[in-house]
């Protein structure tokens, strides 16, 4: 394995890595299970189901878009809409409801150990730390209680970016902000179709969180460093790249 720039700035994903996802969502799929009781109606219910089951697959279809012409704020709501015959501003007041508010509170809860420790230690070692995710993330750091101040707070629907990872312009626009070569920007995720592949394409080195060993990958890529199970894992990968 060839040995990266030392790094300077680390950029993290939210969901799926400061926090288990599985965890949060089997307590999402019971409060789902919930919602006939809670919304009165098992028709209006049904309908909540469809609408978020087609707003996924249609983020994940997104993702292979390289320049949408359209805002993708305003795309991954028609989209839907037109699917399942609503209007877009219902799909939006459902799925703020349901994928952004409703969750916050299992945040804390889910949380990876190690999460507070590590962006300690990065601030102790002065490297700056941001994050870039897909989805919102302003509500889900002060939920998650990063105990340190991040220096980039990037999504994808950033009018800036418009783009859904694997695309590198998030990536990029990230190291833009700091003024960093992407090759000084450590990003860590824990899906590699997706994180470890935009990271790639953007010249930056990665870390992806995994319980396997990662396929199909080039070990002697200089933009590949492995895949971690902890939080003290990457701590690891921190100081020998720094």
């Amino acid at each position: 394995m060839k040995r990266v720039r030392q790094i300077r700035a680390v950029l993290l994903d939210i969901d799926g890595t400061l926090y288990h996802q599985q965890a949060l969502r089997g307590l999402m799929a019971f409060e789902l299970s919930t919602a006939p009781f809670s919304l009165g109606s098992i028709r209006e219910a049904l309908g909540v189901w469809r609408i978020l089951k087609c707003f996924r697959e249609g983020r994940e279809s997104l993702r292979a878009m390289e320049d949408p012409r359209v805002s993708l704020v305003s795309l991954q709501y028609s989209l839907v809409a037109e699917r399942v015959c609503v209007t877009s501003r219902e799909v939006e007041i459902i799925v703020r409801e349901w994928m952004y508010r409703r969750p916050l509170k299992y945040l804390k809860i889910c949380r990876r150990r190690g999460m507070v420790e590590f962006f300690q230690l990065a601030a102790e070692m002065g490297l700056r730390t941001g994050v870039f995710s897909d989805y919102p993330v302003r509500e889900k750091l002060q939920e998650l209680g990063i105990p340190v101040p991040l220096t980039v707070e990037l999504c994808g629907t950033d009018p800036e970016i418009n783009a859904f990872k694997p695309n590198p312009k998030g990536f990029l626009y990230a190291c833009h902000l700091w003024n960093l070569d992407p090759g000084e920007v450590l990003y860590v995720g824990d899906r590699h179709d997706v994180d470890a592949c935009g990271a790639k394409a953007a010249g930056m080195p990665y870390v992806i969180f995994s319980r396997r060993t990662s396929r199909g990958f080039n070990a002697s890529a200089t933009t590949e460093l492995r895949s971690i199970t902890n939080f003290r894992g990457l701590c690891d990968v921190i100081h020998s790249a720094t």
